[in-house]
């Protein structure tokens, strides 16, 4: 099931000249209901209201758009809303009007039928070998250009495997292809930073605000494959996933000093954060 709204119009119409089709000139929020509930909506249109500072134009209207996400999640009752934002049409080749327009799209999904069971069990990763390239300016957002998450995704997964595991050109550890990461060792949980690429999740800062609550010491820093392959745990998170345990790593090979195949026990805490923040399917 998919519904699209495009200025909160049941039509999915864009106009050809849209700074988000021709240029990636936007920001867009994934997020997941739950009976008719969108789950950590201010945090989504908070970061949404960022990444377009960032970008240089402001969301005037905000208000309206909660109220018409809240309108049709609903409507959907469960499900996943995804809500893109662009710069819309106006000025000449990428320099940027002064006075945008913006243009509004809202689509309605389904979940995927296999996030329920990655939950309870758990998925594995094998590394990609596409490497994101490093942009401070765009670092953490999550804008509408995906270009280098489409190369990766073009890659055909091998057999049992669930997700590629994404380097930055120095080849260290930023994301899955659609998750944030963390390792754990000895109670000590880290994630990599995200100020020279990749993109900051919502759920990424709710569950490091879950674990500092419960007393457990979370950092970000720069993360090697050294540091992936000695950690104890391993999980992902994003908004429509939750919290997930990595069960297995392929790493290829990158190093003679690094196994080709790393497996993790799955964390104990992993339950209680998705309890804890009600996202247990």
């Amino acid at each position: 099931m998919s519904s699209v709204f495009v200025n909160g119009q049941s039509d999915n119409t864009i106009q050809a000249l849209d700074r988000g089709l021709a240029y990636g000139d936007g920001a867009f929020a994934t997020m997941r209901v739950c009976e008719g509930q969108i789950l950590f909506l201010p945090e989504h249109l908070l970061r949404l209201q960022q990444s377009c500072q960032r970008l240089g134009f402001s969301i005037a209207d905000i208000d309206s758009i909660s109220q018409r996400l809240n309108v049709h999640a609903q409507t959907l009752g469960q499900g996943c809303i995804k809500l893109l934002l662009s710069r819309g049409v106006g000025g000449r080749g990428y320099t940027a009007p002064e006075s945008p327009n913006i243009s509004e799209v809202i689509s309605l999904h389904d979940l995927p039928a296999s996030y329920a069971h990655w939950q309870a069990c758990g998925i594995s990763l094998t590394l990609s070998p596409v490497l994101l390239g490093k942009q401070p300016l765009l670092a953490g957002m999550k804008h509408l250009n995906r270009l280098e998450q489409v190369l990766v995704k073009q890659q055909t997964l091998p057999e049992s495997v669930d997700d590629w595991l994404v380097l930055d050109a120095d080849n260290h550890v930023v994301e899955s292809s659609m998750a944030n990461i963390f390792i754990v060792k000895d109670n000590q949980v880290t994630t990599p930073a995200m100020n020279q690429c990749g993109v900051s999740g919502v759920m990424r800062e709710q569950v490091i605000d879950a674990l500092l609550t419960s007393n457990i010491a979370v950092m970000a820093k720069t993360i090697s494959l050294s540091d992936l392959q000695n950690a104890e745990h391993v999980f992902i998170t994003n908004s429509l996933l939750g919290m997930v345990n990595i069960n297995s790593i392929n790493l290829g090979v990158i190093n003679s000093n690094l196994s080709s195949n790393h497996h993790y026990k799955p964390w104990a805490m992993t339950h209680n954060v998705l309890t804890q923040l009600n996202l247990l399917y």
